[in-house]
């Protein structure tokens, strides 16, 4: 999905799906970050697309004045 495809995404979301979806992505990216310390990573990249992801969604939050984190 490219940013601002993801971006209107989020700006269409209401309140409560935007801290759904951030409380997602902060465990898939704490899962990510178990699985680089044991050494079973799939995708590294994929660390760099979830920070990206969360600092839209919460450019987003800011936006609208939501504290999401």
């Amino acid at each position: 999905m490219k940013a601002n495809d993801q971006i209107k995404e989020f700006r269409e979301n209401d309140e409560r799906e935007l801290r759904e979806r951030y409380n997602e992505l902060m465990k898939e990216l704490f899962n990510l970050r178990f699985q680089a310390s044991m050494a079973q990573l799939s995708s590294p990249a994929r660390f760099k697309q979830v920070r990206k992801e969360i600092a839209r969604l919460k450019t987003v939050a800011k936006e609208r004045n939501i504290k999401v984190g």
